[in-house]
């Protein structure tokens, strides 16, 4: 009988130490330490570091409850709010750790490595386009001005909601967060 497949542990342990640890500072023994596997282990399922930084950015899309964007029943800038509060509340609940995956790839290893750097752009234009989508539902629904632009505005509170991210870090606080509520919901999208 063969040796069942440590696998998922392995790429769990890679998306975990990598979020919180970031693509430099984090080490192949540190994934296989954190899995319980043997450094070799990490081999048989991943070519390198950057391959699991990879399926690590995969799982972290699903982290990211796009699903909250398209929930039935709520007006599209109450389920774009929802999104963010939740995220939010995630930052704030880590002690204002960890940050955005992509974000933190794209600033620590996008100028390094362009596999990281394609899949951390398809993630925020992924990201991006979803925004969009429930900003134009919005216009649709007369709650947003039919003239605002919604591609860049989208790309505007993405790239805002990013910033937001290395400021609480840096500060340790929710006064970016709280900034970013005020500014997007209540004066931008208003």
């Amino acid at each position: 009988m063969g040796r069942a497949s440590k696998r998922e542990e392995i790429a769990e342990a890679a998306f975990r130490q990598f979020h919180a640890r970031g693509f430099n500072a984090t080490g192949i023994n540190d994934i296989t330490k954190a899995a319980g596997v043997p450094k070799g282990s990490f081999y048989n399922h991943f070519a390198s570091k950057e391959e699991s930084a990879l399926e690590a950015l995969s799982r972290y899309a699903d982290t990211l409850r796009f699903d909250l964007l398209t929930t039935p029943g709520l007006p599209p800038l109450d389920r774009l709010r929802a999104h963010f509060e939740y995220l939010s509340r995630d930052t704030v609940d880590n002690g204002f750790v960890r940050g955005c995956l992509v974000g933190n790839f794209g600033a620590e290893v996008a100028d390094h490595s362009e596999e990281i750097r394609s899949a951390a752009k398809q993630g925020f234009d992924g990201w991006a386009h979803r925004l969009g989508l429930v900003l134009a539902e919005a216009q649709e629904a007369g709650d947003l001005d039919g003239s605002l632009d919604v591609e860049a505005t989208a790309l505007f509170i993405l790239s805002a909601w990013e910033g937001t991210l290395i400021a609480a870090r840096v500060g340790k606080s929710a006064a970016p967060v709280e900034a970013f509520f005020q500014t997007v919901f209540e004066r931008i999208l208003r």
